[in-house]
Formats: structure tokens, C-alpha cells, sequence
């Protein structure tokens, strides 16, 4: 079949693997007839847990298909050190408890690596499967403070931390000379975690908190005077309190993490959304002087699934380093002989986007911030 083909098969089999996975534990004997490590003579099987469906899948559906879309390009073209690549994912809807079922039902079958999961506390779930054992989990879709601390060594990142993003909004509201700030945050534990994150940054700086609540504390937070205001929430809640705040007469710049949905957020808002800044943890998804970019593009169109945004690149991205992990690895496969490899990857450009582990367990620091213009266009 030629990679066109291929793509175009993309579509009628992303929700058939979904199925599949569903019925593992049946199917485990056929689709893991490999050796413990999860590799055979002519395959490489990953396993995936993430939100397929669900609130959450608004963000880790496109870097699922993103991550699809890559491992398809490598196996078109005959795989890694004559191996092909297969993504075994499986849907948990952003629900901690059943990721962990997932994540166990996918190392009792055999998978070589996990890899991909949403969020903080099903990434956090998945660890607790994998920390006995040598198995790791590669570009876990979440920014976590905590997670890309000591204590989850099987834990390998892409995107950087909270922390990160939080210094690129404080350093940007400096310029603009709004140095006292008020975060809104949603209940969840991912958004508790990233306000606390962006507390940190703005205390490591020298800015001023005036104050740190829940979302439906929007009017105490504006009783404090802030000169700007940091919204942590998912598209639909953050698009609410933005306009809350405008409607309420705070005319200061207002600023999202990567999380909050660069486009999804621009959507919900339109032009109610000018001077909004976002964080943003990959190069722009329309930026066609990147290589991996352009790639992608062609990789979505020919697969019929629209026009990517910096999720489904994100998940391209993700796909693309593991694979640079996987080969450097050599073809005599081990799950030690992996780490190794990721740890050694430095200043790797892979056309328009630069990786390096350098021993540790964080491959980007890139944060970039987008503003949502008049019109309700993402732009630089």
C-alpha cells in the first residue's frame, strides 16, 4: 500500500484501533505475540492510554491523531531498523482510575512503552503501574511541576513544566508594566497544580500576587486592582471568565497556559478575545517554514482530518522524538538501552524544532506566547 493510501486509511482505522483496545485482554495473545519487552522480529508495540472521548479529548484527540499520522509516515516507509511501529491506544475519557486499568492491562500484555497520556492526575496513575518496573512513559500531554520532578523517574517529557509558561506570562506582563497580577483558576487538580506553578514563578521574580481564587471567585479576584489576570482552565470555562472579567470593566491583559486551548479558546471567545496572550509549548501549527510543520500539514490533508492545530502537532512532535530515541537505540532493543538513548539526545533540530534531554528527563523548554487579535484569530 502506498503512503498515500496509507492516509487515507488513517481515517477508518484511528476509531477501529479504539475498539481493538477495548477488547485487549481477548485479543493480547494475537496482538502481543512478541517477546516481554513487547518486541518481535517485526514489530515495536507502544501502548497508549489517553482521553479518545470526553471533555478532555479536545486536546488529546488531535495529538493522539498527530502522533498516528507519524508513527503511519515511519511504517510506510518500512519502520525502524526493519521494525514497524504498533500503537495499541486505548481510551480512558480523562478519568484517572480507568487509566490505571488501562495502563496495567497494556504492560500485562506486553507493551515496550507507554506513551502519550493526558493530564496530571491519569499521567500520575500511570506512573504508579510502571514504577516497579522498566518500562517508561514517553510525552506525557501535561506541563506538571511535579511530574517532571525526581520522584517519577519513568516519566519522559517534551513539553516543559508549568513554571516555565509562568515566568513567559510574568517577563511579558513586566514589559507591558502590569507587574501585579490575580490568577483564577478551575477545582481540578491540574489547574490547582499550574496556579501554584505560576505562584511560584511570579514569586521567584520579584511580581506581585494580589490575589489567587477559584474561577467563581472572578469578582474577589478583580476587587484586589489587578493589573493583569491569569485565567487556568479548560476552553469553555476560561472563555467564560474572560468575559466576565471584560463585562465587569478589567481592561488589563489576561493570559492562558498551553492547557487552556489556543485555538479552542480563540473559538469561544471570537473578538471578545483581543489582547488575550496564550502559552504556547510548540512552534505554530500554520508555520510553514518549519519542516515538521509542513510535514504534518501534508501528513493531516492526505489522512482527510483537517487543518492541524498545536495538538495534533505536539503529538507529531512527540511520535518523531520517540522514534529518533527508538533508532539510536539500535536494533538489538531493550527498555535500557532506550532510556539511554533518550538521554542522549542533544540540540536535535528536526526541522524546526529542537530537542535535548542531555541526561534528563525534559526534552523542550520552548514557551512561546500567542495573542487572540480583534477578529478572533490566533496570531503571534
Amino acid at each position: 500500500m502506498n503512503i498515500l493510501l496509507k492516509r487515507r486509511f488513517f481515517n477508518a482505522t484511528l476509531f477501529a484501533w479504539i475498539a481493538i483496545a477495548a477488547g485487549l485482554n481477548s485479543l493480547s495473545q494475537q496482538v502481543f505475540a512478541q517477546t516481554a519487552e513487547g518486541v518481535s522480529r517485526t514489530s515495536i508495540t507502544l501502548g497508549q492510554t489517553t482521553a479518545l472521548t470526553g471533555a478532555s479529548s479536545a486536546l488529546a484527540l488531535p495529538f493522539h491523531q498527530g502522533a498516528r499520522l507519524y508513527f503511519e509516515r515511519v511504517n510506510a516507509t518500512g519502520g525502524i531498523n526493519g521494525r514497524t511501529i504498533n500503537l495499541v491506544s486505548m481510551d480512558d475519557a480523562g478519568n484517572a482510575v480507568t487509566a490505571k486499568a488501562n495502563a496495567q492491562k497494556l504492560i500485562q500484555a506486553g507493551a515496550f512503552a507507554l506513551f502519550g497520556s493526558y493530564g496530571e492526575a491519569s499521567t500520575m496513575s500511570v506512573h504508579e503501574v510502571v514504577k516497579e518496573t522498566s518500562t517508561i512513559v514517553f510525552a506525557p500531554q501535561t506541563s506538571s511541576d511535579e511530574l517532571h520532578g525526581a520522584n517519577f523517574p519513568s516519566l519522559y517529557f517534551i513539553r516543559p513544566g508549568d513554571s516555565e509558561q509562568g515566568i513567559a506570562v510574568i517577563r511579558h506582563a513586566e514589559t507591558l508594566g502590569m507587574r501585579k497580577l490575580a490568577i483564577v483558576h478551575a477545582p481540578d487538580s491540574e489547574a490547582v497544580s499550574s496556579a501554584e506553578a505560576a505562584e511560584r514563578s511570579m514569586n521567584a521574580l520579584g511580581a506581585n500576587l494580589s490575589s489567587k481564587r477559584l474561577l467563581t471567585q472572578l469578582d474577589q479576584a478583580l476587587a484586589t486592582s489587578p493589573q493583569s489576570l491569569l485565567v487556568i482552565s479548560d476552553a469553555k470555562a476560561a472563555a467564560t471568565a474572560i468575559k466576565a472579567a471584560r463585562s465587569k470593566g478589567f481592561r488589563g491583559p489576561i493570559y492562558g497556559f498551553s492547557d487552556t486551548g489556543e485555538s479552542l479558546l480563540a473559538e469561544q471567545l471570537g473578538a471578545s478575545g483581543a489582547g488575550v496572550v496564550l502559552a504556547r509549548v510548540v512552534p505554530r501549527s500554520d508555520n510553514a517554514k518549519s519542516v515538521v510543520v509542513r510535514e504534518l500539514i501534508a501528513d493531516a490533508q492526505a489522512a482527510k482530518l483537517g487543518k492541524p492545530n498545536v495538538y495534533m502537532l505536539e503529538g507529531y512532535i512527540s511520535a518523531r522524538a520517540l522514534v529518533e530515541a527508538l533508532r539510536k537505540a539500535g536494533k538489538d532493543l531493550t527498555q535500557a538501552k532506550l532510556r539511554k538513548a533518550i538521554e542522549g539526545i542533544s540540540e536535535w533540530d528536526m526541522g524546526g524544532f529542537r530537542i535535548s534531554f542531555d541526561g534528563g528527563r525534559t526534552g523542550s523548554k520552548l514557551v512561546e506566547l500567542s495573542l487572540i487579535d480583534s477578529v478572533g484569530k490566533v496570531r503571534e
